[in-house]
């Protein structure tokens, strides 16, 4: 980050304090819990304590319930928060995705429904994926057809979508065209999911865990209001999304894991006498406080940059591998530590490392997958020549 002005350091300083003071009543959403309901019911708790102090409102415009000011404020608060040992709030990690996107597109429609999604109220996630359509979100085929009434009816599938089993709203991207217009003919809309016509199944991840849902839309009716961008524009709202998936998103992820290593450093002993285990512990810790340290670097930069107003573009794929990295490396560490406890325990600390490297296995795949990032930035920025397929 930046040198901070004076302002921004008295507020950060202001945060400390209260944190500090407010210990003995959060101090219970420090406890691992057992299950993604019980996280967001923590989430919820710790999202009002958040909204109700100012502290998540830096950054956001007046006029949505913010109080203006740097974003950068509010993602060093995030960080604090996450280094004193608190989870980042589930619905915040959402909500730094999509809300902005909403506030610049759709700022009418911000005012309306972002203040209570920045309270804790609602749990909003993101409707991008689909069968047929994963990286390839050009190849998406659910169908937004605009009725006389200036009403769509959303018909089709999303899948893997994170947090859907619990969430509220839904910000979707919808065709309003043929599959074969590709990147043209789309919309962004902003679902309700108690809407008539949604149906909603849960999947189970490896660990069991009920994070993603998979959902099934028919002669779902939604107003224009709901509109994020001009009809059409969905792909740009979408690529500029992304530009805070990788930025924001990877910031948070890169707090809390860094919070998981040292956490993982306080309480696991490893016997200096066991020199081949010692050397591997030295190993993998310190490959993981490398890649956290770059991934700090990179992110802080996009971060900048998106609060000045720029266009990272593309760029963010870089974000992306070094997150995916990043992360793999925090909880192979725990792996290597921890060992067979954190594979069989049944306590709710061994049960949460367990659920945790299994989402990091994942962190190459969500989002854009790593061969993709890999290939635009080859392709778009480091202009390498195109692979000869043939094998001429």
């Amino acid at each position: 980050m930046p040198v901070r002005a004076p302002d921004t350091q008295r507020i950060l300083d202001a945060f400390d304090e209260e944190l500090s003071r407010s210990a003995d009543q959060l101090d219970t959403l420090r406890v691992p819990v057992g299950g993604l309901a019980a996280e967001l019911a923590n989430s919820r708790m710790l999202m009002n304590w958040l909204f109700d102090g100012g502290w998540v409102r830096w950054g956001w415009p007046e006029h949505v319930g913010g109080l203006g000011g740097s974003a950068i404020i509010r993602y060093e608060i995030l960080e604090r928060l996450a280094l004193r040992g608190y989870d980042i709030p589930h619905h915040l990690q959402v909500l730094e995705v999509l809300g902005p996107v909403v506030v610049s597109h759709a700022p009418r429609l911000a005012a309306a429904l972002l203040p209570s999604a920045l309270r804790g109220d609602e749990l909003w996630c993101q409707g991008f994926s689909e069968p047929e359509a994963g990286s390839d979100l050009a190849a998406l085929r659910t169908k937004a057809t605009l009725r006389a009434d200036r009403k769509f009816v959303i018909n089709g599938q999303k899948i893997w979508t994170s947090y859907g089993a619990y969430a509220d709203r839904m910000m979707m991207l919808a065709r309003t065209g043929t599959v074969s217009d590709r990147h043209r003919g789309m919309v962004m809309l902003l679902v309700d999911l108690d809407s008539p016509g949604i149906e909603r199944r849960p999947i189970a991840l490896a660990s069991g865990r009920e994070e993603l849902a998979e959902f099934f839309f028919t002669d779902v009716v939604v107003d224009m209001e709901r509109l994020v961008g001009p009809v059409g524009s969905g792909w740009s709202v979408a690529m500029d999304l992304l530009q805070y998936e990788r930025g924001g998103y990877a910031w948070m992820r890169m707090a809390i894991a860094t919070n998981r290593l040292q956490e993982l450093l306080r309480t696991t002993d490893v016997n200096p006498w066991n020199t081949e285990r010692y050397a591997l512990a030295g190993s993998v810790v310190g490959r993981a406080y490398l890649n956290l340290a770059a991934l700090r670097a990179r992110t802080s930069a996009t971060l900048c940059r998106l609060t000045n107003g720029e266009v990272v573009g593309e760029q963010t794929s870089i974000d992306k591998v070094l997150l995916s990295t990043a992360e793999q490396d925090v909880f192979d560490a725990c792996d290597a530590l921890v060992g067979t406890e954190m594979l069989i325990g049944d306590d709710a600390a061994a049960k949460r490392w367990r659920e945790e490297w299994w989402y990091s296995r994942a962190a190459s795949i969500y989002g854009g997958a790593r061969e993709i990032q890999d290939t635009i930035i080859a392709d778009k920025m480091m202009k390498l020549p195109k692979e000869n397929v043939s094998g001429r």
